[in-house]
C-alpha cells in the first residue's frame, strides 16, 4: 500500500474516523495493531508473519534480559538478540550477494560451483522494524526501560503504520509509555500532522515523481563527466545500457519509485 496512493488515503480515513469512535482505549489500540497488519500484509501477507515472528521474539528476549541477575548471562541473552536480528537482516539484504561472491571465489580457485539462485524478495521497511525490535532488548540490557507485560502494546510498537516502512526508527521506552492511558483529543495536532501530510504527498508526487524525475533519469544516465555517479546505481554506464532491460535493473528501477521506503 503506498502512501501516495488514493487507496492509503481512504485507509487512513477509516482508521481514523473509526479510532475516535470507539470509547475503549483497548479497542483503540486493538484497531490500530490490526490495522498496522492490514497496511504491512497488503503488499505481501506472508512478510506480516516475518514481522510479528520478529517483533514476538525480542518481546520474549527482552522478558529474559529483565529476570536475569547475572551480567554474563544478560549479555549471553543480548548477543543472541543481535545475532538473529542481524543474521535475518543480511540474510534478507545480502544473501544472494554473498552467495555470487562465493561462488566467484571457489572459480578463481578452479571449483566450479553452481548454486541454485536464491531469489530472496526483500521485505519493504525490514531494517527500519528490525533496528526498532532489537532496541527494545539494547534498552532492556541497559536497563532504560522495563519489559512490557503486553504484547499486543509491543507489537504495537513495532509496526505502527505510519512509521513501519519509512521510518523513524522509535525506541520502545519513547512508545511503550504512550500506550498506558489514552490521550485527550487535540485537534490543533490533528490538523498540525495533515499539513505536514499534504506537503509530504506534494513533494512525493508533484515535485519527486513529475517535475525531477525526468532530470534525475538524464544526470544517473549519462555517461561523460557526470559518470561517477553511476556508483549510486551499481553498475557502469556501459553496463547500465546494454542490460538496461535485464531483470535486476528493473528490480532496481523500480525499487527507486518505491513510496518513501528505504530499506
Amino acid at each position: 500500500m503506498l502512501f501516495n496512493s488514493l487507496t492509503f488515503v481512504a485507509f487512513f480515513a477509516a482508521v481514523i474516523g473509526t479510532y475516535w469512535s470507539l470509547g475503549s482505549w483497548n479497542a483503540k489500540k486493538n484497531l490500530l495493531l490490526v490495522a498496522s497488519y492490514v497496511f504491512y500484509g497488503a503488499w505481501n501477507p506472508p512478510f506480516a508473519g516475518l514481522l510479528f515472528a520478529t517483533t514476538a521474539f525480542d518481546f520474549w528476549l527482552g522478558a529474559r534480559i529483565a529476570a536475569t541477575v547475572a551480567p554474563a548471562a544478560k549479555r549471553v541473552w543480548l548477543v543472541f538478540s543481535v545475532a538473529v536480528n542481524l543474521s535475518k537482516l543480511g540474510f534478507f539484504k545480502y544473501g544472494n550477494f554473498a552467495l555470487q561472491n562465493f561462488t566467484w571465489t571457489l572459480t578463481r580457485y578452479g571449483i566450479s560451483y553452481h548454486p541454485p539462485h536464491l531469489d530472496v524478495f526483500l521485505p519493504i521497511g525490514i531494517s527500519f522494524y528490525t533496528f526498532h525490535s532489537l532496541s527494545y532488548t539494547l534498552d532492556c540490557y541497559r536497563g532504560a526501560t522495563k519489559p512490557t507485560r503486553s504484547l499486543r502494546d509491543f507489537l504495537l510498537a513495532v509496526s505502527f503504520f505510519p512509521q513501519l516502512v519509512a521510518g523513524p526508527i522509535v525506541r520502545a521506552a519513547d512508545f511503550l509509555p504512550q500506550c498506558d492511558a489514552p490521550r485527550a483529543p487535540d485537534h490543533r495536532r490533528l490538523i498540525w500532522g495533515l499539513l505536514l501530510m499534504t506537503l509530504g504527498l506534494f513533494e512525493k508526487t508533484v515535485l519527486a515523481d513529475t517535475l525531477l524525475s525526468g532530470p534525475a533519469d538524464t544526470v544517473f544516465g549519462y555517461g561523460g563527466a557526470l559518470a561517477p555517479l553511476d556508483a549510486w546505481t551499481g553498475s557502469s554506464p556501459s553496463r547500465a545500457r546494454s542490460s538496461s532491460t535485464s531483470r535486476d535493473t528493473r528490480l532496481v528501477r523500480s525499487g527507486r519509485r518505491s513510496a518513501w521506503d528505504s530499506t
